[in-house]
């Protein structure tokens, strides 16, 4: 009875059954013969799918909604015997036959699309030239060809053509913006007229237009806005280079050369030279690109316009350079190619937490600059232009263009920076000549 009055000890959990562990096993089986039958239907799916390709490729958007409503007509009418219903449903389908025939034929044909000039200023006129040659054996029917030009799309019909005869179709192109254009690539359409199905060829590359940014055209040397300092003593010590500094002893690994060997005879110690290091002029351009910075698409238009004319006039000084924008780093091997580059800048959104961290982040891998320009808009406060300072040591300068459309020209001496706002392009001339870092 003493036993009675202690908890009784749990009983031990019963074993599974061999019903439930030949469950669990078909269950398993079942599961991975049911992925196994998933994959091999995907597998098939695609192969149909390439197979049949070419076919459900020539159905248009539209077609496939005939389609659609020819199935349903029919359904409703099996299903309730409307014969309404079914007349609409295989009015459709007749629709979709008929159209069958025009999209078979082939047309052997040669195109040619010319931009000329291939680089243009934002205004000026811009002229494309579509040149198509019957590159067959026997007369060809007539056709329709599409030119996707920007965001628009040009629409041409070829005659019929004998054979190497040709036909020429001449189009503007819309310029009156910074921008690529890209013409092309020339697709041949075949189809019915009501669009249910379009077979398609294309005939040419894509051909880009540079349309250029407006920029102002300024002084060699832009009168001091680059410091030359090739050959300017530094403080940094260095073991090659003009500018002697003092002896010090050898030290393994030395090069021979620099062994200042008439010292060394009088102290009976190797001893060789050290040099201050001089460097080059080193610019660097930056532009903030994010849409709220600015203003309106005119201004961040006038900034695009102040970079691409610092930029060239600093190529053309010889002066090394470096262009950044948040979006990409542009090209400063000649004044074209950097043009060409500035036509592709476009606004970006928050691509950087602040304008110190851009700048930071685009400068770490570059040789130490002399001078650094920010070419931002007019809502980025002046406080966060000045944040630059902090990326740089002392010995570079500090300059930052705002853009501000219609506002009063002017030079803002702030500290250690030199702020310049333009409001006009055709100030900027003015404005570099009297800034002297």
């Amino acid at each position: 009875m003493s036993g009675a009055s202690g908890a009784e000890a749990p009983a031990p959990p019963a074993a599974p059954s061999q019903a439930r562990i030949a469950a669990r096993a078909v269950g398993r089986s079942v599961a991975a013969s049911a992925r196994s039958l998933g994959a091999h239907a995907a597998t098939v799916g695609h192969a149909v799918a390439r197979f049949a390709a070419p076919v459900t490729g020539v159905v248009s958007t539209t077609g496939w909604l005939v389609l659609a409503a020819a199935a349903v007509s029919l359904v409703i009418a099996w299903a309730f015997g409307w014969i309404e219903f079914a007349f609409l449903g295989f009015t459709l389908l007749a629709a979709v036959l008929v159209s069958i025939g025009f999209v078979f034929g082939r047309m052997h044909y040669r195109v040619g699309i010319e931009l000329q000039p291939a680089r243009v200023v934002a205004g000026e006129r811009a002229l494309g030239r579509l040149l198509v040659t019957n590159a067959g054996t026997s007369a060809s029917t007539p056709s329709r060809l599409e030119l996707p030009v920007g965001a628009g799309l040009a629409e041409f019909v070829v005659p019929s053509l004998p054979p190497e005869g040709e036909h020429e179709e001449l189009f503007a192109v819309p310029t009156n913006r910074r921008a690529v254009i890209v013409a092309g690539p020339a697709v041949s359409v075949r189809g019915d007229q009501l669009g249910l199905l379009r077979r398609t060829v294309r005939w040419t590359d894509p051909v880009e237009l540079f349309v250029h940014p407006v920029t102002a055209r300024l002084r060699p040397s832009a009168a001091g806005l680059v410091r030359d300092l090739e050959g300017e003593v530094t403080k940094t010590i260095t073991n090659n280079d003009i500018s002697f500094h003092a002896l010090r002893a050898y030290e393994p690994g030395d090069a021979l050369r620099n062994v200042h060997w008439r010292t060394s005879a009088r102290t009976g110690q190797l001893m060789v030279r050290q040099y201050e290091e001089t460097r080059r002029s080193q610019l660097i351009l930056v532009q903030p690109t994010d849409r709220d910075q600015y203003a309106s698409d005119d201004e961040f238009e006038l900034a695009v316009s102040v970079l691409a004319s610092l930029g060239v006039q600093v190529i053309r000084d010889a002066t090394r350079l470096a262009v950044v924008t948040e979006s990409l780093a542009l090209r400063t091997a000649t004044p074209t190619a950097l043009l060409d580059d500035t036509s592709r800048i476009e606004p970006t959104r928050r691509a950087f937490p602040s304008v110190r961290d851009f700048v930071r982040e685009a400068t770490k891998r570059l040789p130490p600059p002399s001078v650094v320009i920010t070419v931002a808009g007019s809502l980025l406060p002046v406080a966060d232009l000045r944040t630059v300072e902090t990326v740089f040591g002392p010995d570079t300068e500090i300059i930052a263009f705002r853009a501000e459309l219609g506002a009063a020209s002017r030079i803002t001496r702030i500290a250690g920076s030199t702020v310049v706002t333009v409001g006009d392009l055709s100030e900027l001339p003015r404005l570099v000549r009297r800034v002297r870092p």
